[in-house]
């Protein structure tokens, strides 16, 4: 009976002496956990990659501009304009030989003189053979067989006329004339050459407003929109700003650079020409739109999440926040409209692994 308080001596002074507890007594209350050491994030700052220094070049254009070409076959005889050459309303600006035009018109007259040759002839033949039917001379089938000649005849005369009206009109078209006041901005046929009918021979851009056209790929485009403010200058001008906006966006992208043709509408009194080479970028009252990459958006509850990073001190927590998208993500980014500002750190990789203020290490550029 002695031993056994020996005993419980022992082991206690065992476990005093390694000064901790191998093993909970019943009376003792768990210690909690350690916590884990904070694990690096993959993580960005996010900015407006479109700022108000950032510039695209582009050209000026005309709104209005029209290919023009004869409405006829021909051979170009003379080309009155060139490239850069003001013109008027109703200017001829190209003409096709005419002989040829001509000799079509001499020839549908004399096939209208023909047809009222074989009229007059079938028609004699029908009054004669009228009377004789009504003297039972001739028969039924007889008369049926003259007036269904009669009939085709009177067709092929209406034919005839048909051909003499449009040989005259395509006479009439062996003139090019300006639709409306403009300058030639390009020229595609050269006189003695043989164009189709609908084939363009001069490119007429009107003057009463011009454009400012910049190519941008899909990624570009989630920011801009119609209306968006722009600014616009030559690059032999660079101090002289113009103000402009987005009027259209071309649907469809160009087959070889993948880029989208965006429109900015200038005011009426700019005075840049055609052609010019000038540089855009979004105007200083332009909204900033921020965008993200769509891995870094976390679904809770249908609605869009980040994680943003609260870095004070030496201590960094992650904090989820809901964010409000501007449509579909394109090119796997997404555009922000708002929820998160500028400067502010979003994780954008191990989203659904992390917890509310969970500690975080420093992030890594991905």
């Amino acid at each position: 009976m002695m031993r056994r308080p020996a005993l419980l001596a022992l082991l206690l002074s065992l476990v005093l002496a390694q000064g901790a507890p191998a093993f909970d007594l019943p009376w003792r209350k768990p210690r909690p956990a350690p916590e884990p050491p904070p694990r690096p994030v993959v993580s960005i700052v996010v900015s407006d990659d479109m700022t108000a220094g950032a510039s695209v070049p582009g050209v000026i254009a005309a709104r209005i501009e029209v290919a023009l070409g004869f409405q006829t076959l021909g051979r170009v005889t003379a080309r009155n304009v060139d490239i850069g050459d003001t013109v008027g309303k109703g200017q001829v600006l190209a003409t096709l030989n005419p002989e040829d035009l001509r000799g079509e018109v001499r020839a549908a007259q004399a096939a209208v003189d023909a047809a009222r040759v074989e009229l007059r002839t079938v028609q004699a033949t029908a009054d004669r053979t009228r009377a004789l039917a009504r003297r039972n001379v001739a028969s039924a089938a007889q008369l049926e067989q003259v007036e269904r000649a009669l009939a085709a005849a009177r067709a092929a005369e209406q034919q005839a006329e048909s051909e003499l009206i449009r040989a005259r009109d395509a006479e009439g078209f062996a003139e090019m004339r300006a639709p409306f006041d403009g300058v030639i901005s390009a020229v595609f046929a050269n006189a003695g050459a043989v164009v189709s009918a609908g084939e363009p021979v001069v490119r007429l851009s009107a003057q009463d407003g011009i454009e400012a056209v910049i190519d941008l790929p899909d990624i570009a485009l989630s920011r801009i929109r119609h209306g968006d403010p722009y600014e616009v200058w030559s690059e032999t001008e660079p101090d002289r700003l113009l103000p402009a906006t987005v009027s259209q966006i071309e649907p469809v992208a160009d087959a070889v650079t993948r880029t989208r043709r965006i429109h900015l509408a200038l005011p009426e009194d700019a005075d840049l020409r055609l052609g010019a080479l000038v540089r855009a970028r979004p105007g200083s009252a332009a909204t900033a739109r921020l965008v993200l990459p769509q891995a870094a958006i976390l679904d809770r509850n249908g609605a869009p999440h980040v994680w943003v990073v609260d870095r004070t001190g030496n201590d960094a927590r992650v904090a989820l926040r809901g964010i409000a998208v501007q449509g579909p993500a394109r090119g796997g980014r997404v555009t922000v409209e708002s929820g998160l500002d500028e400067g502010e750190e979003v994780v954008i990789r191990g989203i659904h692994s992390l917890t509310e203020g969970q500690s975080v290490g420093p992030g890594v550029t991905p």
